[in-house]
């Protein structure tokens, strides 16, 4: 009850637990109170309803925990609470404790990339790796015909057949992507074909790439015939000059 001769001031209120006004029950300058939670609001020049005290007061971080994130808060329960740790890989992090080099991350789990990598060295040099283990297709095939070569599943094409007939070597990403497509020019890339021979031998005898046949430059001059009871390691370097324009260089060794 009022005080006599004292008029009695009464903000726009609410006795609804965690009912806040919207900015269309304001006008500037108006305050609100919701005399159930002791809330006290204004709308400020953007229009927008804000707290601006409330009689639950200012309540500090009692605790805080980085789950399985891998992080742990420091314990400071007020002011700024800092994170120290490994972000897991599971979160988008390395799962390393440090990074070596220039900030390469030291990962310690196998790692499959799925698209072409390039590693570069700004300082000139060369990189370095100490082993490189490179994918084999070993195939209980004869050579004949045409072999079409997928680059993208294999380095390495080993036939354990004796061959049957001369042979085409068709170099290509695979059945649906060229080798045009995979490199770029000034790119190389180098490629084993292992051909069994029985008493009778073959040879590769046509050279393509993407279907189109390409003239190697072979070591010592180009093979005229296989080598029997043997098997001949034939290797490749292709280097691209240009759009769909190639150079091989190409040796024929025999190994018995």
């Amino acid at each position: 009850m009022a005080q006599t001769n004292y008029t009695p001031i009464s903000l726009y209120y609410s006795t609804t637990a965690s009912t806040a006004p919207t900015a269309g029950n304001l006008v500037d300058g108006e305050l609100a109170i919701n005399t159930n939670d002791g809330k006290l609001y204004y709308k400020d020049s953007s229009g927008v309803v804000q707290t601006i005290a409330s009689k639950a007061g200012n309540t500090n971080v009692s605790s805080f925990s980085g789950g399985s994130t891998g992080l742990t808060p420091s314990t400071a329960t007020t002011g700024a609470v800092s994170l120290a740790g490994v972000l897991a890989v599971g979160y988008g992090g390395t799962g390393a404790t440090t990074l070596a080099g220039a900030n390469i991350a030291l990962i310690n789990t196998a790692q499959t990339f799925t698209a072409k990598q390039t590693f570069s060295n700004s300082t000139g040099g060369s990189s370095k790796f100490p082993n490189i283990l490179e994918t084999a297709t070993v195939s209980a095939t004869a050579a004949t015909g045409t072999i079409n070569y997928d680059t993208i599943t294999q380095s390495i094409l080993y036939y354990t057949t004796n061959a049957s007939a001369n042979f085409t070597i068709n170099v290509r990403g695979d059945g649906t992507t060229s080798l045009n497509t995979l490199m770029a020019t000034g790119e190389a890339l180098t490629l084993t074909f292992l051909c069994t021979n029985g008493t009778t031998a073959y040879y590769n005898s046509v050279f393509q790439i993407d279907g189109s046949t390409v003239t190697p430059k072979w070591q010592s001059g180009a093979p005229t015939s296989g080598n029997a009871s043997a098997v001949d390691i034939y290797n490749y370097a292709i280097i691209k000059t240009g759009s769909a324009a190639f150079t091989v260089f190409a040796s024929q060794t025999k190994f018995s």
